[in-house]
């Protein structure tokens, strides 16, 4: 690489030895005009550059200081104007990351988090009874008889080290971790001896516990949220099947759970460096940020906008959510070759788009065309980990959270141009994520008098979290070598009709949809997966980036006579207005009030609109419960949520109860 402009001065060189450490380059190979992103840096490390400047330099950024296109010299200019108090300094972090004086005491629940426990009480229209991520891969030169005793060593070793694999969560929505010699505080794996079955014992067996794994997940309310099988099978083979809680890990955990696991099975002797933080500090000390100007700022910003938010895609529907009862999530995956998606990256990098946000593109166009239409609002899972500490990206946690985004790619451009946008648009929403999406969208709910999903439609891109965690190792040990050529996986995540995910594994780009295949017409999702696919295999090209996209014309959804995703019909829940009509309604109201914190004196005052929230819901029917011998579902006080509403579903309750 040639030095256009070489760092000149201290900051910029103790900058560059930041930068090499983390892209794996040279610092003094590193001009000081050369953006981030173009030496191969993207969000995810961008996080952990500040995390690193905070500790390094004792200077807090401002989220929207650190972005992937920002350049040596502009950074380093950001932090002078930090030390000198100047423009923008009122944006840096105002919160200090602080150890707990109590490390099993109870600490709340994170926003998404609260949408996972309430959708494990059937709270919202496609839930389930656990929402989690379960996968197994196969294993080769396994020895039989050293590698269960080696993953148990493995697993009680890493959960010593990683205290949210020893999580539980109260009934009344808080979390909290086990002492490592309380029962069942170590998770213990279980082992399945096939190795003298014949192939279609194997089969069947494979297929039985992928059934069971996918369908009934890991539950933190009532024992450890992490599952862990070994099948061991004929010719030294074996699968390694784990099933991980999304209410205590996110995808960045389920990576890191991965390499450390398996780490420590290589190696009995394996040591991992100690943490100096844990989660519920985390969680402890993000909830001062509450308070802040920062906070407020945020916000203000996205209720400034919740006016003009679009509605989700209109995406055809077979059936109203309301009415679907899935058990699982439909998968469609698809690879893109190691030399295609080498040859990807580098077009981003020419271009300065992160690949990240070039997906990010491909998906809005393939859901206009799909749709019809080209204004639409996306939900984001965002590996939300604020630069706290340096340690946070070690760390294994339910970290994750949600960013909406709106989207409107223009008719008579090139995907590069489109892709320009896209990440505009991206990087200024995520300058404003210390509120997260499931707050912003509880707002919009509240300002559309809805308890529907109003981003139902997600993208997920963990693209570059392997080079930020650490390439996962071949072998491990005992457990044989890793292949995951033969790779299985299921999502299972509430409120989400379709998810389109973007991973690396093994130097391939992995394109997924998950969705809940009752609510859509099978023909189309092909349609539209194979649609996606094809985009991108283009993007490996230059011509790819330089054609005129096509899109249809109308940017907004017109009302259509067939049921559509961003036009569901609204439950009936007007029960009527005035003051309580008996003793039923007053003590419902009572306990509204205290829970609240609020005069409720209308049986037609709305839950939400009095300032609860999905977590309170479930707080709140535990107290109707006790009260008044009967309570409904979470599902039924969401479709009605009015102290009326909530009367009469108890009234039913009780009434069914009689003999």
């Amino acid at each position: 690489m040639s030095l256009s402009h070489a760092p000149h001065d201290d900051l910029e060189a103790e900058l560059s030895r930041i930068w090499g450490e983390l892209l794996d380059v040279d610092p003094e190979e590193i001009p000081a005009d050369a953006a981030f992103l173009r030496l191969g840096g993207d969000s995810v490390l961008a996080v952990r550059m500040s995390a690193m400047v905070r500790r390094r330099m004792a200077v807090e950024l401002a989220l929207s200081d650190v972005t992937v296109e920002i350049t040596l010299a502009r950074l380093a200019e950001a932090i002078r104007r930090r030390r000198a108090g100047g423009n923008g300094a009122q944006r840096a972090l105002p919160v200090e990351i602080e150890r707990r004086a109590d490390p099993s005491a109870p600490f709340p629940l994170m926003p998404l988090q609260q949408g996972y426990f309430v959708g494990q009480h059937d709270g919202w229209e496609l839930s389930y009874e656990s929402a989690h991520f379960y996968a197994d891969f196969g294993l080769a030169g396994l020895d039989g008889d050293e590698a269960p005793e080696a993953l148990e060593d493995a697993l009680a070793r890493l959960a010593l080290h990683q205290p949210m694999l020893r999580a539980r969560i109260t009934p009344q929505g808080e979390q909290y971790v086990l002492a490592p010699d309380a029962p069942g505080g170590i998770p213990r794996p279980r082992v399945y001896d096939l190795r003298a079955a014949g192939p279609q014992e194997v089969q069947a067996h494979l297929l039985a516990v992928r059934h069971e794994m996918r369908t009934t997940g890991p539950n933190p309310l009532h024992g450890p949220g992490l599952d862990i099988r070994l099948s061991l099978l004929p010719g030294d083979r074996g699968r390694l099947h784990t099933g991980e809680s999304l209410l205590i890990m996110d995808g960045w955990s389920a990576t890191l759970l991965n390499r450390e696991l398996l780490t420590l099975a290589a190696d009995w002797n394996a040591v991992l460096a100690p943490l100096d933080v844990d989660f519920g500090d985390y969680v402890t000390s993000l909830g001062r940020l509450r308070d802040s100007e920062p906070y407020a700022a945020d916000r203000d910003w996205w209720h400034a906008r919740l006016g003009d938010v679009p509605r989700p895609p209109a995406l055809p529907l077979r059936a109203d959510p309301l009415d679907v009862r899935a058990s699982t999530m439909e998968t469609l995956e698809n690879h893109v070759a190691a030399d295609r998606w080498a040859a990807l990256r580098d077009q981003c990098a020419r271009r300065e788009v992160t690949p990240s946000a070039a997906m990010l593109t491909a998906f809005s166009v393939v859901l206009a065309r799909w749709a019809g239409h080209r204004r639409m609002l996306l939900n984001s899972l965002q590996l939300n980990r604020l630069p706290l500490h340096p340690d946070i990206h070690r760390v294994i946690g339910a970290f994750a959270t949600t960013m909406l985004i709106p989207l409107e790619p223009a008719r008579g451009r090139t995907f590069a141009e489109l892709a320009a946008e896209t990440q505009r648009t991206f990087t200024e929403h995520a300058a404003h994520n210390l509120v997260s999406g499931v707050e912003v969208s509880r707002e919009l709910a509240r300002r559309r008098a809805t308890t529907r999903p109003v981003a139902p439609v997600v993208f997920q891109s963990t693209l570059g979290m392997d080079a930020a965690i650490g390439a996962q190792a071949e072998s491990a040990g005992p457990l044989g070598d890793l292949n995951f050529d033969d790779f299985h996986q299921q999502l299972r995540t509430p409120q989400v009709a379709l998810e389109a995910r973007f991973y690396e594994l093994r130097d391939e780009l992995v394109l997924v949809f998950s969705l809940v295949k009752e609510l859509f017409d099978t023909e189309q999702v092909d349609a539209a997966f194979a649609d996606l696919l094809a985009l991108v295999e283009t993007l490996a090209d230059e011509a790819g980036w330089d054609q005129v996209v096509d899109l249809p014309a109308a940017a907004a959804a017109e009302p259509a006579p067939r049921l559509t995703l961003d036009r569901l019909p609204e439950p009936d829940t007007d029960h009527g207005d005035g003051p309580p009509v008996d003793e039923l309604e007053q003590r419902i109201c009572t306990v509204w009030e205290e829970v609240l914190g609020v005069p409720v004196l209308d049986r037609g005052a709305g839950f939400f609109s009095l300032g609860g929230d999905s977590l309170l819901v479930v707080r709140t029917l535990a107290r109707i419960a006790k009260e008044t011998g009967g309570a409904p579902s979470v599902r039924e006080f969401l479709s009605a949520p009015t102290v009326a509403g909530v009367a009469a579903a108890v009234r039913a309750r009780l009434a069914d109860a009689r003999p």
